[in-house]
C-alpha cells in the first residue's frame, strides 16, 4: 500500500505532549495543591481534554495525507490504512458510479490492508440515492438503514458483507457511492470514540472521493462513457511531447459505425444511442489501462495507445472490429448487426503535430470505406499517391 509507514509527526506530538504534562505536574504550585486538583478530578479532566486535543491532531495530520493524494487508488488506500490502524474493523468496502449517468458500479472491499473479492453484487445505487437526498447523514448504522427503507431488495443486498456503518458520499445533487465499515474484529463493539473518529475522518474521505469522481466525469463522454474530445487530444498532445525526449512508437485508431445514419432512420435515435453505449463497452473492455479511449463525435471513436506499433495496433482494431460485428444489442425490436471501419496512424518522435496524426488516421479509416467497409486501415504514404 502507498501510506503503509511510521507516522514520526505523531509520535513526536505525543512526546510533546508528555514532556508539558511532566512539565505542569512538576510545577510546585501544583504539586503543593495537588491533594485538592485530584479530589476535584482536574487531573483526569485535563488528562481526558489532553486526549481529545491528540485526537484532533491525529485527524487533522489523517485528513491531509487523504487530500496529498490525487490518484483514486492512493486515496483508498491510505483512508482503509489509517482507519484499520485506529479502529480495526473487519473489512471497508466502497462502491460507486463508475460514471455519470451510468448504473454502473465498481467496487472495491479491503481487508487488513489487503483489496480482496467478497462477492458483493450491487446493481444500481439509485435507492440509496433517493434515500439519502430525503435523509441526509454524514453516517448511519445498517441496521437503521435497513429499518427505514423498509428492508428493500437494495439494502438488503448489502447483507453479504455484514457492514455495521455505511457512509455515503453524498453532493448536494447526487448520490455518488457509499463507503460501508464491517464491525470490529473479534467481535469488539465500537466505541463512542471511534464512531467519532470513523465519522469524521470518513466525511473528509467521502469529499476526497467526490472531487476525484467529478474530475473524472468531467473527462467522460455522458452517453458512452469513454473519454471525451478534449480530454484525447490533451493526452495526445501529452504523449507526442514525451515522444520528443524518447525513440519509440505509439499508434491511434480513429473508427466509425458503417452506414449508422442508415441505422438511425430505420430504427430511431434512441436505438442508435444504445448501440453506441454498446459499442464504447466492447471498445473499454478491449483496451488496456494505459490507452485513451475516447468518442470523438457522432458515430465516430478514437483509441490512443501509448508505446504501440503498427502491427500490435492492426491486432487491436481487428480484435474490436470482429467483436462488434458480433454484437447483438437488446431491443424491443430485433436489430440489425452494425460493423465499423477504421484507420491507424503510427507515429514517432518525428511526427509534426496531433493534427496530423488524427488526419492521418481519420484518412486510413476512409481508404477502409472505400474497401467496401468493416475492415482496418493502416496510413501509408503509397495509399495516397
Amino acid at each position: 500500500m502507498s501510506d503503509i509507514r511510521h507516522d514520526k509527526k505523531t509520535d513526536s506530538a505525543k512526546t510533546d505532549t508528555a514532556v508539558r504534562e511532566q512539565d505542569f505536574l512538576s510545577n510546585p504550585a501544583i504539586q503543593k495543591n495537588l491533594t485538592l486538583l485530584q479530589e476535584l478530578e482536574i487531573i483526569p479532566y485535563i488528562d481526558s481534554l489532553n486526549a481529545k486535543i491528540q485526537d484532533y491532531q491525529d485527524l487533522f495530520s489523517h485528513v491531509l495525507s487523504i487530500f496529498h493524494h490525487t490518484a483514486l487508488d492512493d486515496i483508498l488506500e491510505t483512508a482503509v490504512f489509517h482507519i484499520t490502524n485506529r479502529v480495526n474493523p473487519t473489512a471497508i468496502i466502497f462502491l460507486w458510479k463508475s460514471f455519470e449517468n451510468k448504473d454502473e458500479i465498481t467496487i472495491k472491499a479491503y481487508k487488513q490492508y489487503k483489496m480482496v473479492n467478497t462477492g458483493l453484487q450491487i446493481e444500481s445505487i439509485a435507492p440509496f440515492e433517493l434515500f439519502f437526498q430525503q435523509y441526509p447523514k454524514s453516517m448511519i448504522t445498517y441496521a437503521d438503514l435497513l429499518a427505514q427503507m423498509n428492508r428493500a431488495a437494495a439494502a438488503a443486498d448489502l447483507h453479504t458483507v455484514e457492514p455495521e456503518l455505511i457512509i455515503p458520499i453524498l453532493s448536494p445533487s447526487s448520490l455518488y457511492g457509499l463507503i460501508l465499515v464491517s464491525g470490529k474484529r473479534e467481535s469488539q463493539m465500537f466505541t463512542d470514540m471511534d464512531l467519532t473518529f470513523i465519522r469524521h475522518f470518513m466525511y473528509f474521505v467521502s469529499l476526497a472521493i467526490q472531487n476525484h469522481l467529478n474530475y473524472d466525469h468531467s473527462l467522460r463522454d455522458v452517453k458512452t462513457g469513454l473519454y471525451n474530445y478534449g480530454f484525447f487530444m490533451t493526452r495526445l498532445t501529452e504523449e507526442l511531447a514525451r515522444m520528443r525526449r524518447n525513440e519509440y512508437v505509439s499508434s491511434v485508431i480513429v473508427i466509425d459505425v458503417d452506414f449508422f445514419k442508415k441505422f438511425n432512420d430505420t430504427y430511431g435515435h434512441v436505438a442508435g444511442d444504445r448501440v453506441l453505449e454498446y459499442i464504447a463497452s466492447l471498445i473499454r473492455q478491449g483496451v488496456r489501462l494505459e490507452d485513451v479511449p475516447s468518442r470523438f463525435g457522432g458515430e465516430e471513436f478514437t483509441v490512443l495507445l501509448p508505446d504501440t506499433n503498427a502491427e500490435e495496433a492492426w491486432g487491436v482494431a481487428e480484435r474490436l472490429r470482429k467483436a462488434i460485428a458480433r454484437l447483438t444489442v437488446p431491443w424491443e425490436i430485433p436489430l440489425s448487426t452494425v460493423t465499423i471501419s477504421s484507420g491507424i496512424f503510427t507515429f514517432d518522435n518525428s511526427t509534426d503535430s496531433t493534427t496530423e496524426i488524427v488526419d492521418r488516421a481519420d484518412k486510413a479509416q476512409y481508404k477502409s470505406k472505400e474497401r467496401g467497409r468493416n475492415c482496418t486501415t493502416i496510413w501509408a504514404p503509397e495509399l495516397f499517391t
